[in-house]
């Protein structure tokens, strides 16, 4: 999964692209310190690996991964090159999703790029220039496959039909990824690469002395009746605090998040909502040679989970023997999760759980 943190210059980007991934990015104060996009492979927290590493005496223990990348921060005119646009837009099209960070604190000692703080002016900069780019990806084939229908060919005639749609859509400032689409729409629309199509998490990044009172924060609040409109996500930071958690010891930490009634990091809650956001989910493969973590889709049913593995997995697939971790926690051991009829032998019409503990049975 690759995410993208994206935000005007100067909101606090790459402070948090440093707390989550502790990769030591440039961060700056003053506008596009980031030119090339940093990338940090982070672990996905998930303490359940950790108790089976104990249960299953192994010292291996591989999580799922989320690769962030930070992108450089827009401003207005990106889309015509602005600032560097197109390149930085150019990086925004090979996420998966966007983590879309919004400055929500007065600062005179940090220059905003627009003079002064206003979440819903800030984010309405980046996403019309997101809109923009795709309007012009758009009209151009719009125009080209007008052209062809003509030839009768049902699969360009549903696809002009979505274009002029999303087309129509986007020159009303109005978000594709707001737009109700079908199966079959969605299908079209994986092949046109749109930037407003891709899932967003805003991330209200306020200052360290009201990390306490964050929901009381006006801005906030401005953030969240925003995202409303557009079914989008949020969560509320301090960007500054996260990365000075970074440079703490584990207890370290443990303590300073208790004295600022900070439940989970930064990257946690980045982490957590990401996956929701996309309806992503783990199953877990384990034994005494390694513990892992392997990411898909809710919905995924068991041959597909077995080619995340190897692709020889799913073509040869014949049972998955699974135990939720639940379940192989409260027994105590496998067996007595097999004795007590925890342990069962699923096939390929069976939908994988979030947790389930997986040996799959194949034959090549």
């Amino acid at each position: 999964m690759k995410i993208g943190v994206v935000g005007l210059p100067n909101v606090g980007k790459s402070t948090l692209f440093n707390a989550i991934t502790e990769a030591g990015a440039e961060s700056a104060n003053y506008p596009f310190c980031t030119i090339e996009p940093n990338v940090g492979i982070v672990d996905v927290p998930d303490e359940r690996l950790g108790k089976l590493a104990e249960f299953y005496h192994t010292q291996k223990v591989i999580p799922a991964a989320i690769e962030f990348v930070d992108i450089a921060g827009l401003v207005a005119g990106a889309s015509k090159g602005e600032g560097l646009g197109n390149k930085f837009l150019s990086h925004i099209r090979e996420v998966d999703a966007i983590v879309h960070v919004v400055r929500c604190f007065d600062d005179p000692n940090i220059i905003h790029v627009s003079g002064s703080v206003n979440p819903t002016r800030d984010i309405e900069v980046i996403n019309l220039e997101l809109a923009l780019a795709d309007l012009e990806t758009v009209t151009k084939k719009y125009e080209r496959d007008a052209k062809l229908v003509k030839t009768g060919d049902k699969t360009l005639i549903a696809s002009v039909g979505l274009l002029e749609r999303i087309k129509n859509a986007l020159e009303n400032n109005v978000a594709v990824r707001v737009l109700e689409l079908s199966d079959d729409d969605q299908k079209i629309l994986k092949g046109f690469q749109l930037l407003t199509a891709k899932p967003v998490i805003y991330v209200a990044n306020v200052s360290e002395k009201e990390i306490a009172t964050a929901e009381s924060n006006p801005y906030v609040e401005e953030v969240k009746q925003y995202a409303l409109r557009e079914n989008a996500k949020v969560i509320t930071l301090c960007a500054k605090i996260e990365e000075e958690l970074t440079t703490l010891d584990k207890d370290e930490r443990e303590m300073f998040k208790e004295e600022l009634g900070i439940k989970e990091s930064g990257l946690e809650k980045l982490v957590t909502t990401s996956y929701d956001l996309l309806g992503l989910m783990s199953f877990i493969t384990a034994g005494e040679k390694e513990v892992r973590a392997w990411t898909i889709a809710k919905g995924t049913k068991a041959p597909q989970a077995a080619g995340k593995i190897h692709t020889d997995f799913e073509k040869g697939f014949i049972k998955a023997e699974i135990v939720s971790y639940d379940d192989l926690m409260t027994a105590g051991s496998y067996l007595k999760a097999r004795e007590a009829g925890k342990v069962r032998m699923e096939g390929k019409e069976y939908v994988v759980q979030d947790g389930d503990i997986i040996v799959f049975r194949f034959n090549v």
